[in-house]
């Protein structure tokens, strides 16, 4: 039967095509193009068909002729009209825009033309395409929306090959996974409600100059991608960088001034309200923070009129889609049913986490088996958004009437800290930092210069010697789950603590290691990634990194009251330090990270169509004075970065070697420094000039390698100190003396010994080895060596040198005994 079925294809598609309709998919059925495609019932050539027929069983023949038959039965339909209207063929819609002093230029008509939505960015030579496609078909249980957003560089956009086995890119890198997010955080909250479609936004860099960052541009791509397709969406959005070069604001700018820019803001937003921050600085202030939030809205704001005028261009028709509400009555029923049973367990500020999520639940079955006893199946299925409406509204109530929160704190409250650093010795440094029920573990490793992170990105840095990494386990939820590969919340999240952290690092100069810092998030109750900002600074001072003070960091939430009728806040108030239930249940994840003087690190995450920029702006004054509080306690702890370091600490040290020595320590292709590398498990580097760095794991490894390398070149020379000599030529005005290292220098006839002497064959013979005092160079820059300097003169000499000589000038003196000494000497 599938051997039928597979024949009766072929045929079809035979048919199909011989009717002039254009070849469908492999493998499939082309019935659904003839109905939209075919203009007349089906009348096929019998010689067109006979190919399909050779070679076919008479039972084949026949269950081909029974499908044909019922095929040429079928009336065909006229084709519809295009659901989107494009130019000729090589044309395309553009709109531009001037954002700061670049233009921006969108481009749809002319790339990926079968994408619901697809829009090339550019900016100077760089070009980004984004395309935005959606399924048709829903899952009817699935209740949240599975976006998926997918930024790539290749490499061909900068002219390059890809240096890997394959010679293809491989899987996403840190940068590609940051960009992605930083797309879904700008559009995610656009969406509509119940809009459960599988959707798609992919991002890929055609161009790159090299001057400008493509994740700006992505960004403001995807918008113009989504407004232009069929798939329902609240934007567009706009997006713009904004950077502080020498105490000037500067918009969008380029790679060489965002390396001097104290300031790196990424902001999105709406015509009237913001939708995503993304921030790091070197302790900007809050007023300062403002002003650039301000600038940012203004540029970005340029961007959406042009998305605007593009959409009207494409003439694009969204499908329909019926808006998710819940029905007042059954929020009503529900609160009826659970109002004083919900709000004894969220007024209970002796509720934990699980045991309130616990009674929650329990809660919500009973209200469920209520309605399904009562036959409500309208109020079943839509109840676990009618029970979140209800404990939203019991939150509200709490923290508007009464001032007061799930756990029983004030609005500013941060909930009991607790801190320890140093808790395991062997490590380079360690700590353990608590805030309620949130727990990490943060651990500082310190490496060479080499141990730093090589990146192959079109834009940015090539190497990054700081690095943080978070892990989130399913046992800090009390969760079952799978590990994996890279996840893009960790990353997130180790990306923002690091951006926090890094601010206050020396500069490689007077600090030349790499650092890493791991976060192992052992129980978490809310802001894990700000708890690892405050473990990853006592981590660091443990470790004895030298940083100015310690990093805080703290989450910021809000609770809003708004408007039915057209989405504005009507009241709201500000959370500091939120819990995992006000994050669910609130609008926004405003974390922000900084020391006492300024923030260095910003992540805003929000679930509404956006929030009002002054609430954003009055949220960072709360958001400083718990830092500062927060700051003031891990201080208790450790307030400066130690100064003894541990014995296993890594040590570092340079030494400088003669030129003519560095063949010597380098050895036939590498052989002798790869030898102490490999004994010493130390990592030795050589610079042109003779410098030799010397980065070990510890004190022992250090002084072994450091001893393996003078004894592979040998100290320097230094004038007026003892060195054992081997004699290596005879001459008859002394001897050639080679030294420890290969050094060599005359040791002459006069400085044998203290008596004139005829042979020096009478003193010296090849291979000896004596002790000689190097007395100083000659003129072109080689050693002059001595044996009569340390031997003990004869007893003559002796009385010449111990005569009484105070009375005489010292000039006097000096000459006087150099005359009895020379006459002595040729006397004897």
């Amino acid at each position: 039967m599938a051997q039928r079925r597979r024949w009766a294809g072929a045929v079809l598609r035979g048919a199909f095509e011989a009717a002039g309709g254009a070849p469908g998919r492999s493998g499939a059925c082309p019935c659904a193009q003839f109905h939209m495609l075919a203009p007349s019932p089906v009348s096929t050539p019998p010689s067109q068909l006979l190919p399909l027929w050779q070679g076919r069983t008479p039972d084949s023949r026949r269950y081909v002729s029974s499908v044909l038959k019922a095929l040429r039965q079928v009336n065909f339909q006229e084709p519809p009209a295009p659901w989107r209207q494009f130019p000729t063929k090589g044309q395309v819609f553009e709109e531009k825009v001037e954002v700061g002093m670049e233009t921006v230029t969108f481009e749809t008509g002319k790339l990926a033309q079968f994408a619901s939505g697809a829009v090339v960015l550019g900016m100077g030579d760089t070009r980004v395409l984004v395309t935005a496609v959606a399924d048709h078909s829903v899952d009817e249980r699935r209740d949240f929306l599975p976006l998926q957003v997918d930024y790539r560089e290749r490499q061909y956009a900068q002219g390059k090959i890809p240096n890997t086995f394959m010679r293809r890119e491989g899987a996403p890198k840190e940068r590609e996974l940051l960009c992605s997010r930083l797309i879904d955080r700008s559009i995610r909250p656009l969406f509509p409600k119940g809009f459960f479609y599988d959707t798609q936004i992919m991002a890929n860099v055609i161009c790159s100059d090299g001057d400008q960052d493509p994740d700006v541009l992505s960004v403001n791509a995807a918008s113009a991608a989504l407004m232009i397709s069929d798939i329902p969406w609240n934007g567009p959005v706009g997006c713009v960088r904004i950077g502080r070069v020498k105490g000037q604001l500067v918009v969008n700018p380029n790679m060489d001034d965002l390396t001097e820019s104290d300031l790196n803001l990424v902001y999105s937003c709406t015509a009237e309200k913001t939708i995503m921050i993304e921030t790091q600085a070197r302790e900007i202030t809050n007023e300062d923070y403002v002003a650039a939030l301000h600038l940012a809205h203004a540029e970005a704001a340029k961007l959406i009129p042009a998305q605007i005028s593009l959409a009207a261009q494409v003439k694009n028709q969204k499908r329909p889609l019926q808006a998710l509400t819940v029905d007042p009555e059954v929020i009503e029923k529900v609160r009826v049913l659970a109002e004083d049973a919900i709000q004894s367990v969220m007024g209970n500020p002796a509720f934990g986490k699980f045991e309130r999520g616990k009674s929650l639940s329990r809660i919500e079955e009973e209200v469920k088996g209520i309605l399904e006893s009562d036959g409500d199946e309208a109020a079943v299925k839509i109840l676990p958004y009618a029970f979140d409406a209800v404990k939203k509204q019991i939150l509200q109530r709490n923290i508007f009437e009464k001032g007061v929160r799930v756990d029983g704190r004030a609005l500013h409250e941060v909930r009991d800290l607790y801190c320890e650093a140093g808790t395991y010795l062997p490590l380079h440094g360690s700590s353990l930092f608590s805030r309620g029920n949130t727990q990490v573990l943060c651990t500082v490793t310190m490496g060479a210069p080499d141990d730093a992170q090589k990146l192959d990105s079109l834009v940015g840095m090539s190497r990054k010697r700081f690095m943080v990494h978070y892990s989130f386990p399913p046992f800090s939820i009390n969760e079952i789950g799978r590990l994996g590969g890279l996840n893009r919340r960790e990353v997130g999240h180790g990306t923002l603590a690091e951006k926090a952290l890094v601010a206050l690092l020396p500069p490689e100069e007077d600090f030349p290691y790499s650092v890493r810092v791991t976060s192992e998030c052992l129980a978490s109750d809310g802001s894990s990634s700000m708890a690892t900002v405050c473990g990853g600074s006592l981590a660091l001072m443990d470790a004895g990194v030298p940083l100015r003070e310690h990093v805080g960091a703290v989450s910021v939430g809000l609770v809003s009251v708004t408007d039915p009728s057209n989405g504005n806040i009507t009241d709201y108030r500000i959370l500091t330090d939120i819990l995992g239930l006000e994050d669910h249940l609130g609008d926004m994840d405003f974390k922000i990270a900084g020391t006492r003087k300024g923030i260095t690190a910003i992540q805003l995450d929000i679930k509404p169509a956006g929030i009002p920029l002054h609430i954003i702006c009055e949220a960072l004054e709360p958001a400083r004075v718990g830092r500062s509080q927060i700051i003031d306690f891990m201080g208790q702890t450790i307030c400066s970065p130690r100064d003894a370091q541990r014995e296993n600490m890594p040590r570092s040290g340079t030494m400088t070697i003669h030129q003519d020595s560095i063949g010597r320590l380098i050895g036939p292709q590498g052989s002798n420094v790869k030898g102490i590398q490999r004994v010493t498990d130390a990592r030795v580097s050589i610079s042109e000039d003779g410098v030799v760095t010397i980065f070990a794991r510890d004190q022992a490894s250090f002084d072994q390698a450091k001893s393996m390398v003078e004894a592979s070149v040998g100290k320097e020379v230094e004038v007026g100190n003892t060195y054992v000599a081997k004699v290596v030529a005879i001459k008859d005005f002394g001897a050639f003396m080679e030294l420890d290292g290969g050094y060599q220098g005359l040791l002459h006839i006069s400085e044998i010994a203290h008596q004139r002497i005829e042979r020096v064959t009478d003193f010296l013979t090849l291979g000896q080895q004596l002790s000689v005092v190097c007395i100083g160079r000659d003129l072109r820059g080689n050693l002059k060596l001595s044996r009569k300097a340390i031997l003990p003169p004869p007893p003559a000499l002796q009385t010449v040198l111990e005569t009484d000589a105070d009375t005489l000038q010292p000039s006097t003196a000096s000459l006087l005994k150099a005359a009895q000494l020379k006459r002595l000497m040729n006397d004897s």
